[in-house]
């Protein structure tokens, strides 16, 4: 016959009306229990050391509720006494320890006793680890915190809402929501975006602080990478630009424990209320269609319920408790910057965000700290600011030539102006010699020339380099590396002519070796078959008379003669 559980009222009830003389059988008929479990009832309070005389009370049924009891412990069999013989032992392979993240399965431990000469049925050393081990137990002790005072605690989490259209792509994407709860009050804020990256994390509590008015003194959320870059159940370690906006808004970060979500329960049935009240069985347009309506939803639904546990409505708790101990939200909105580690190349440039960004020549070939936001690109060597530039887009290039060795920036520039400006530093002739050098519509194509002459003016001094300039300059020759054969070869240091009253200022020389205009004239007289003519030199040559007559033979086959005999004929005719 199966064991019925009875109570302590059932029990005291029995024996109040055995104090009042009722008979056994009334009493059983009365209460509904049989005969002899009244009976033993009144027996078994009698062996306690009550008579019917006395009024019983609540402690006598509680001792006769337990003596009735079935189940009591019996005396340990051979089975139980083997394994309680090694219950150190099992209780180091069955409980997690440091060395074990968790304990062995029970199926192991089975193995291992058998190993050990220990052979116990399977079912008997499961009895004994739940009973004596407490293996399988998994009811944990909980306890209920206490409530949090206004404006202290926000709880915060990321959730899938489900798939809207996309009209950018013309494809159907997975939407988040990313939720923003007041512990106190239970009101709530719902960021919707794509993706759950640190910038959407930034901005969708930007959006709530402006939505509540307000920021709490301390933000709990779970282990999401945008925030968290090293998970601890002690120590985290956040995301520096992450750990930044904290410090810009005032608030403390309280990360969850890994998996645990009684961490931030507020926030946590909020993510299936709403994809069940909000999101499902609605038609969406596109992601700024659902923003919209979420913000009227946490408004005129989830604020106006009834909450189940506090029933209360969270927009009046929060409008009249909350919203007054919040922070105050200051200060502009906050940029979300991006960090990089970026090694330095040879050209002097970083490439940051798509993007070249020049450091001074100190840094090349070292790896540097980038900090970028919407304005500004920031790097830091060795901790330290190095250099500023402002944010370009993708395919852009911001320069410093400033950055660059002093010698290679005209060149870099593609400036002739600095060049000869340089040059005129040097000396008055090196300048106007730079000046006829870089003259037309492609001066950069003779850069290279025009570094090797200031080279020169180094090596061999600006004196020397500017008489040399000059000295080329008398007989109009703008080659570098004429000027640097003249300094080779000592000419810098022949005088040249110049005008009176005019010291110091050289004059060209009158060319030497051109041809008179007259030398391109030719006189044909037809009574004559000689032509004469002079070409005067101004080295003072003779004069070469030419003459038909004197003309070199022809080198080659001998003409056809008949082609000749015609030539001749038709000389004759004419």
């Amino acid at each position: 016959m199966a064991y019925q559980e009875h109570g302590m009222q059932e029990i005291f009830e029995v024996l109040r009306r055995a104090h009042l003389g009722h008979a056994k059988a009334t009493i059983a008929r009365v209460t509904g229990r049989g005969r002899r479990t009244v009976r033993r009832w009144i027996e078994v309070a009698v062996e306690l050391g009550w008579t019917p005389s006395s009024a019983p009370d609540e402690a006598l049924a509680v001792a006769v509720l337990e003596r009735c009891r079935p189940g009591r412990p019996s005396e340990p069999g051979e089975t139980s006494e083997l394994l309680e013989a090694r219950r150190e032992q099992l209780v180091k392979w069955l409980r997690p320890s440091e060395a074990n993240e968790r304990g062995l399965r029970l199926k192991k431990v089975h193995e291992l006793l058998a190993r050990s000469g220990v052979h116990v049925p399977y079912s008997s050393l499961h009895r004994y680890a739940v009973a004596e081990l407490g293996f399988g137990d998994k009811r944990r002790v909980t306890v209920r915190v206490a409530d949090t005072a206004p404006g202290e605690v926000a709880e915060v989490d990321f959730g899938k809402l489900g798939v809207v259209a996309d009209p950018a792509s013309g494809k159907r994407r997975a939407a988040w929501a990313l939720i923003v709860t007041l512990v106190h009050s239970r009101h709530q804020y719902v960021h919707v975006t794509w993706t759950q990256t640190l910038a959407d994390l930034v901005d969708g509590l930007e959006a709530a602080w402006a939505f509540f008015d307000g920021v709490p003194a301390r933000v709990i959320l779970d282990n999401m990478k945008a925030a968290i870059t090293k998970p601890d159940r002690y120590d985290p370690f956040f995301q520096r630009t992450f750990e930044e906006y904290a410090r810009h808004r005032g608030f403390e970060i309280d990360a969850a424990v890994v998996r645990d979500p009684t961490g931030k329960p507020h926030v946590e049935r909020g993510v299936q209320y709403l994809r069940e009240s909000f999101f499902r069985g609605e038609q969406w347009i596109d992601l700024a269609h659902v923003q919209r309506d979420a913000i009227r939803w946490c408004t005129e639904v989830a604020g106006k319920r009834i909450h189940g546990t506090t029933r209360l409505q969270p927009l009046e708790v929060f409008e009249t408790i909350e919203r007054a101990a919040l922070r105050p939200l200051t200060g502009d909105r906050f940029d979300t910057p991006q960090w990089a580690r970026c090694k330095v190349h040879g050209d002097h440039h970083v490439i940051f965000g798509k993007a070249l960004y020049s450091v001074p020549t100190k840094w090349t070939g070292t790896e540097v700290e980038i900090r970028g936001d919407r304005g500004l690109v920031r790097i830091y060597a060795r901790g330290v600011l190095v250099k500023t530039h402002p944010r370009e887009q993708p395919g852009g290039r911001s320069t410093d030539y400033d950055d660059y060795p002093k010698e290679l920036v005209p060149y870099a520039m593609r400036d002739p102006q600095r060049m000869i400006a340089d040059a005129s530093v040097v000396g008055l002739s090196v300048g106007r010699f730079m000046r006829e050098l870089l003259a037309g519509a492609f001066p950069w194509a003779k850069l290279r020339q025009a570094q090797k002459l200031l080279r020169l003016a180094a090596r061999h001094g600006r004196d020397t380099l500017d008489r040399a300039c000059a000295r080329a300059l008398a007989f109009s020759l703008v080659d570098v590396q004429r000027v640097e054969r003249i300094v080779l070869q000592g000419l810098d240091r022949v005088g040249l002519p110049s005008e009176p009253g005019r010291q110091g200022e050289v004059v060209p020389m009158p060319p030497r070796f051109l041809r008179p205009p007259e030398s391109f004239t030719r006189n044909n007289d037809a009574n004559t078959n000689t032509n004469t003519s002079k070409d005067d030199n101004n080295d003072g040559d003779q004069t070469v008379t030419h003459h038909r007559a004197q003309t070199a033979p022809s080198v080659g086959h001998p003409p056809d003669a008949s082609r000749s005999s015609r030539a001749r004929s038709q000389d004759q005719d004419d």
